[in-house]
């Protein structure tokens, strides 16, 4: 691949013709980019194409919707504007072959923000699967809701040689159609005839009317045999990236983004709250509006006065970002530790910490609380009460621990948050501060809930349990 990174913010040249290089929304990517692009603008696509990724998995395996479904689908595309990811909103609701300027400048974002995830993912075997799954769940998507003639376009500029049946050969079978498709109102559907053996997972789940050795699929069940092909295109080219990545990786300017890019946070900055919190409010706060992790650091500097370094640290910069002020900060971590030891002792040996979190001792950086990645990758050792409760602790009931067990810790904390606040709301937690926030808004009634009946409890954990169970993450790289 070809990526020229360049450090001045210049308008980038390009070889060629925009109209030319992407005349359809949606692409196969097998030609890599050419062009030149500077370094900022590398490392905010590779964050948005991230973020698009992230919003199809938690569609699926936190919010429970059937994939491809028009619930999955609305979800998807109401995040991305959400995000402020317009462009990405627009490929995935409507797909189409023309030159308007708006939608070559979108193409030419997704296609160089594809290549540029190739280089982040092709690392492990874990991060393939799960770039790989990801990226067919982003094709099939955008594929289904292809209309007329942008699928002929597609066809054409992919050379893939399918046309679908005359409206004389479809009348004749119709009835066999009606019976053997799962899709309603196909008098209007366009149908492919193929081999058998290329969908032979339609044909598994008798999808599919079979004749003669053929195989006719409506138009949106076609993906399945563009999706075969785009799975060994990927896996391939992944296995070419990663031969060539020592290469890429001598520009040190990227060595630490590609691979500090899956852990990496998009979210909102709680490095600076907009509103004090008082410290006497930390002990009922705790209660109801503290992730677990938050919780349980809260409890174990209270009931021993003490916390060791990983925990002051993780603890501290949490409370600065619900609002504590360095002043009320200080106190509450002078009162609580000078019950087990002197107080000179604290101001020599403690008090700096404190400061130098709030930037007013060593580098005086700004340092924002730690994000839910980055406490679960978090090295705990005996004696220590941080990092993530789900995986370092045996905390948990129920579907939290069946979540837990399987290595989903997010949707485990999410589980905790609906437990606690008796919601169904499903949010994302990728930061403990947001747990907080989105927690205040609920106690100052700012979000109004409808406690959820038992009936419905149980009905969204069998749900949310038989998706998880139902997903073959190896199936992608069979």
């Amino acid at each position: 691949m070809d990526l020229n990174i360049k450090r001045k913010s210049t308008k980038t040249p390009f070889t060629g013709s925009l109209v030319d290089a992407y005349p359809h929304d949606l692409q196969m990517y097998k030609i890599p980019p050419t062009e030149n692009v500077t370094l900022q603008e590398f490392e905010t696509l590779a964050l948005e194409r991230v973020t698009l990724l992230r919003t199809l998995a938690t569609a699926t395996t936190l919010k429970g919707l059937r994939l491809y479904s028009e619930e999955w689908t609305d979800y998807v595309i109401g995040e991305l504007r959400a995000q402020g990811l317009k462009y990405y909103a627009k490929l995935c609701a409507t797909t189409s072959c023309g030159s308007a300027d708006t939608d070559l400048q979108a193409r030419r974002k997704d296609h160089i923000a594809h290549f540029i995830l190739r280089l982040a993912y092709c690392r492990t075997e874990e991060l393939r699967r799960w770039y790989i799954a990801r990226e067919l769940e982003l094709f099939r998507m955008r594929f289904i809701i292809m209309r007329g003639e942008a699928v002929d376009a597609f066809f054409k500029l992919n050379n893939l040689r399918y046309t679908n049946i005359s409206e004389e050969e479809q009348m004749e079978i119709i009835s066999n159609l009606r019976e053997s498709t799962a899709h309603s109102n196909i008098d209007n559907m366009k149908f492919y005839k193929v081999k058998f053996y290329e969908v032979l997972d339609l044909v598994r789940a008798r999808k599919v009317y079979l004749s003669g050795g053929y195989a006719y699929i409506p138009h949106k069940d076609f993906v399945s045999v563009l999706s075969a092909q785009y799975r060994t295109h990927l896996k391939q080219s992944l296995a070419v990236a990663c031969h060539h990545l020592g290469e890429i990786e001598q520009d040190e300017r990227l060595v630490n983004l590609l691979k500090g890019l899956h852990q990496s946070y998009s979210g909102n900055d709680y490095s600076n709250s907009k509103s004090a919190l008082p410290i006497e409010s930390l002990d009922s706060l705790s209660m109801k509006s503290f992730p677990l992790c938050m919780r349980q650091l809260h409890e174990q500097l209270r009931s021993v006065h003490h916390l060791r370094h990983g925990g002051r640290l993780q603890y501290g910069l949490y409370l600065k970002g619900i609002g504590v002020t360095l002043e009320d900060s200080l106190r509450f971590w002078r009162d609580e530790f000078t019950k087990m030891m002197e107080l000179d002792k604290f101001e020599k040996s403690y008090a700096y910490n404190v400061r130098y979190n709030y930037a007013k001792e060593g580098s005086k950086k700004n340092y924002s609380p730690f994000t839910c990645l980055r406490i679960i990758n978090e090295t705990v050792g005996p004696g220590d009460c941080h990092g993530c409760p789900y995986r370092h602790c045996d905390v948990a009931v129920n579907d939290i621990v069946d979540m837990a067990k399987k290595g989903h810790f997010q949707i485990a904390c999410s589980r905790y948050f609906d437990a606690v606040h008796n919601s169904d709301l499903g949010l994302g937690i990728n930061h403990p501060n947001q747990f907080f926030e989105e927690s205040q808004k609920i106690v100052k009634g700012d979000v109004k809930l409808e406690p959820k009946s038992e009936a419905k409890q149980k009905l969204a954990k069998k749900e949310v349990v038989d998706d998880l169970d139902g997903i073959n993450f190896d199936e992608d790289l069979e």
